[in-house]
């Protein structure tokens, strides 16, 4: 299977193909990928052939693993123009057209079968690798659903989520489904499916209802036996129709409504899940070598900035204020958190479920080992902060004619009632942890700064302000977060 170690080469138009996706982290250059492990999944369809690829970039200088899911067509896939890979000679000369997989209903199909066990399962073509399908749910809940459409959702980068029309055995539409084909892949559990099943399990609801997922095995000569384990899909409960908590407050920003009532109910929600995580997984004390190494790793993000954000060396003694202030402020215990909360992770369900919370996969560039162990809540919440400022940025960006004081005091608002929620859910007494609010909310917003530095320069200035007022705050005794 291998050559020279590094895995069997794919042709060269794969490697093309692969550097135009949004998902491919090496933006800039074109990998020369080596397949470790593949294995097929039955087809439904007559004709199709769908096989799954695992495979290293090294082109980096760190290896970099994919997902490559891949279906071949003797014929054209209707409107699957956009999905096309290459068109290649078959073993008899014939035309054979090769698809990414996740568009093609014959491999949705499939994928949610074998995570339903509904009869389907996983080949393994080498001895490199293999996967199988495990349900979340429990022998009564467990659906019969079979596939009357599937799309791909738009908009995503790290992963390929596939939507799912369903119908039960008697052809009745049964409810809908999201497949997520994660398409970067780490050794161990990941947290989007572990930290949802655990709360579902415990009773919350303010995550969807997870159905199940795909776990492979891969050689790895670089573990201590060999062999690697992650997940590869996972499919929940997908709630159609609704808004996320990005769209809603960008809404009443740009109208200048209040949004203070919702704010408030999810500083509830956002409390109320983590109050569940601390229940249902380990948490452990912030240690004073815990907190060193915090502050160690915030420090270091700040030098980084510091280089592609020369301007920010004029906050160098603020910053070491604010840093040293989280050092003596009270810490609380450490747990499973979401890790990357914004906005746009909060959906608006209708009724008396309101705001769900998605996407607990943490923060994408930050290693799997960081994402997976306890963590500090008021990271989240300090995230959430800075999403309102964020959108009040967004619109005083799209509307320069208006007064800037309007967009500020719509954040000011919102943060303030966000804050009000999460307190009266929690007991915790933010005033007192003031000086470690700031702290994560100035960490974020480095992160933000250096992001939008590489990616969208013109949106600098809404990160920018936030560092500065949070720097400005230092000479203010007993100051908490910034108001925007």
């Amino acid at each position: 299977m291998t050559e020279n170690g590094r895995g069997t080469p794919l042709p060269d138009y794969l490697n093309r193909w692969v550097a135009t996706q949004r998902w491919f982290a090496s933006k800039g250059h074109v990998p020369v990928l080596h397949s470790i492990a593949r294995w097929t999944l039955p087809s439904a369809e007559p004709g199709v052939d769908i096989r799954t690829h695992l495979v290293i970039d090294s082109t980096t200088g760190e290896d970099s693993l994919y997902q490559l899911p891949l279906t071949e067509r003797a014929t054209p896939l209707p409107h699957g123009e956009r999905a096309l890979v290459a068109t290649v000679d078959g073993p008899d000369g014939q035309a054979r057209y090769l698809y990414d997989a996740p568009y093609d209903p014959a491999y949705a199909d499939a994928i949610l079968r074998v995570i339903l066990g509904q009869g389907a399962s996983l080949g393994a073509e080498d001895a490199g690798g293999c996967a199988r399908g495990e349900l979340l749910l429990g022998p009564a809940d467990t659906p019969l659903y079979t596939v009357a459409a599937s799309r791909v959702l738009t908009g995503e980068q790290s992963n390929t989520s596939i939507i799912f029309e369903t119908r039960t055995a008697d052809g009745t539409p049964a409810r809908p489904v999201i497949c997520k084909v994660f398409r970067a892949l780490h050794h161990g559990e990941n947290p989007d499916i572990s930290v949802q099943a655990a709360l579902a399990r415990g009773g919350s609801r303010f995550v969807p209802e997870p159905i199940g997922y795909v776990e492979g095995e891969w050689d790895d000569p670089d573990r201590p036996d060999g062999r690697a384990k992650g997940h590869l899909a996972f499919a929940q409960e997908f709630l159609p129709g609704v808004e996320d908590a990005w769209r809603a407050a960008l809404a009443s920003a740009s109208a200048e409504e209040d949004f203070s009532r919702e704010a408030h109910d999810l500083g509830v929600a956002t409390a109320a899940v983590h109050a569940d995580l601390a229940t249902v997984l380990p948490t452990r004390e912030a240690t004073p070598d815990v907190i060193e190494a915090e502050l160690a790793g915030i420090r270091e993000r700040y030098r980084n900035a510091v280089v592609g954000i020369p301007a920010l060396a004029e906050y160098r003694a603020a910053i070491e204020t604010i840093f040293s202030r989280a050092r003596t402020a009270p810490w609380p215990r450490l747990q499973r958190i979401h890790g990357d909360y914004h906005l746009g992770q909060v959906l608006n369900v209708p009724g008396v479920r309101g705001w769900v919370l998605v996407d607990f996969e943490g923060e994408p560039l930050r290693p799997l080992e960081e994402r997976t162990r306890p963590d500090v809540p008021l990271r989240d919440v300090a995230g959430m902060l800075r999403s309102f400022s964020y959108a009040a940025g967004t619109i005083e960006l799209a509307h320069p004619e208006r007064p800037a004081q309007a967009a500020l005091a719509w954040a000011d608002a919102c943060r303030e009632a966000f804050l009000d929620g999460y307190a009266e859910r929690s007991g915790l007494d933010l005033g007192a942890q003031g000086a470690l609010l700031s702290a994560f909310e100035l960490d974020k917003a480095l992160y933000e700064a250096v992001y939008e530095t590489r990616n969208r320069p013109s949106w600098l200035p809404i990160p920018l302000a936030a560092i500065k007022r949070l720097v400005d705050l230092v000479a203010t005794p007993g100051s908490g977060p910034a108001p925007s």
